[in-house]
């Protein structure tokens, strides 16, 4: 052995290993990480199909509905069908983006509560102390896994609808005007609805009171604002539920308080960034 091996061996030895320390987790692998723990818990899966079953179920159910009883209308009904815009109106029904919106608030309640109960959050958090950069990458991937949830069924949705309303000749292309903005705004409905109950059940951290949370802000608020008065209508307009209603509005029907679909879409970026910016900052300044 040579005196520069003897010397490199000495100095190894000397080494405390608690000096040793491991290198910082890339953004690339908490993101891997995250998405392991989404798809390892069997609820989530199960939510998922069960939600975009529901949800076509709705949409092309009262497709079919409005096939079957159709000669029972009446003419003038039958003629104003397309420009009054209801093949938009079925192709994402009101009782499918209420199901959609639990779903997907569940989910994202799930991505973190779970965590808390079981103290799994406390192995990450000892892992990767850098709490933030954990958030981030568990908001980056529940919000890609919902808008590609979203994406699909608002997809499916439509084209199922439109085919079986294409029996009686009253279906419409994707190009029909509006119809775009009815798909993109109904998916879209999916990633605000999981960020929303990420942010809940960040602050909440249980599970019973983070869902019933999510039920008030998304489904019972939107009712107890109605837009008969301006300041109940303002509040309903800063809600989810109340962007997305203004988006599939095709037809524009006469309200007292009306609205710009740009302040729609600008209300669900808003409660995107906002609800994400929640999820990540909270968890910096609370207890584990």
């Amino acid at each position: 052995m040579t005196i520069t091996d003897k010397a490199t061996v000495t100095a190894m030895a000397t080494v405390d290993p608690a000096q040793v320390t491991e290198p910082r987790a890339r953004f690339g692998d908490l993101v891997a990480a995250e998405w392991i723990k989404l798809w390892s818990l069997r609820s989530n899966t199960w939510a998922f199909v069960i939600g975009a079953l529901a949800v076509i179920g709705f949409n092309v159910g009262t497709a079919w509905d409005t096939y079957r009883y159709w000669t029972a209308q009446d003419a003038r009904s039958r003629a104003d069908f397309v420009r009054d815009g209801i093949p938009l109106s079925i192709a994402f029904t009101a009782n499918a983006a209420m199901v959609l919106m639990l779903a997907l608030s569940a989910v994202g309640a799930t991505a973190i509560v779970g965590e808390y109960r079981t103290g799994m959050i406390r192995t990450t958090f000892t892992a990767v102390p850098a709490r933030r950069s954990v958030m981030a990458a568990k908001v980056c991937v529940v919000t890609a896994v919902t808008t590609v949830f979203g994406a699909v069924v608002a997809a499916a949705s439509f084209g199922l609808t439109q085919a079986v309303l294409s029996g009686r000749h009253i279906g419409v292309p994707i190009d029909h005007p509006g119809a775009l903005r009815v798909v993109v705004a109904s998916a879209l409905l999916a990633p605000v609805s999981a960020l929303v109950g990420m942010a809940l059940g960040t602050l909440i951290r249980h599970s019973a009171a983070t869902m019933t949370a999510n039920v008030v802000i998304l489904l019972l608020l939107p009712l107890v604002f109605s837009a008969d008065r301006h300041w109940a209508a303002l509040v309903d307009h800063a809600l989810p539920t109340g962007a997305w209603i203004r988006l599939v509005d095709v037809d524009q029907q006469a309200v007292a308080y009306p609205w710009t679909l740009t302040g729609a879409w600008t209300v669900y970026a808003l409660w995107a960034l906002a609800t994400a910016a929640v999820a990540v900052i909270s968890v910096q300044r609370r207890d584990q």
